[in-house]
């Protein structure tokens, strides 16, 4: 269910859809309890992958860091 979360909160933060094609052929969600956890592990790798993907695929990996903060030094991504 995080996972499932954590996609619509960077979708609705930053406007774009992530594709699950492979996560939507599953035929799974977070509330099928009656799945076994073997599906429901690949599931979530399957989901968590392609979260991934799309982020690699659209934004830069280059990571900043701010010390003009006063908790110390902060990682950003640009």
């Amino acid at each position: 269910m995080l996972l499932v979360h954590v996609r619509k909160y960077y979708e609705s933060t930053t406007g774009e859809d992530v594709s699950t094609d492979q996560y939507n052929a599953l035929h799974i969600s977070p509330v099928h309890i009656h799945k076994n956890k073997v599906t429901h592990k690949k599931a979530i790798l399957t989901l968590g992958n392609e979260i991934v993907q799309h982020i690699r695929a659209n934004h830069n990996p280059y990571i900043d860091y701010h010390a003009d903060f006063p908790s110390g030094r902060i990682a950003t991504e640009h």
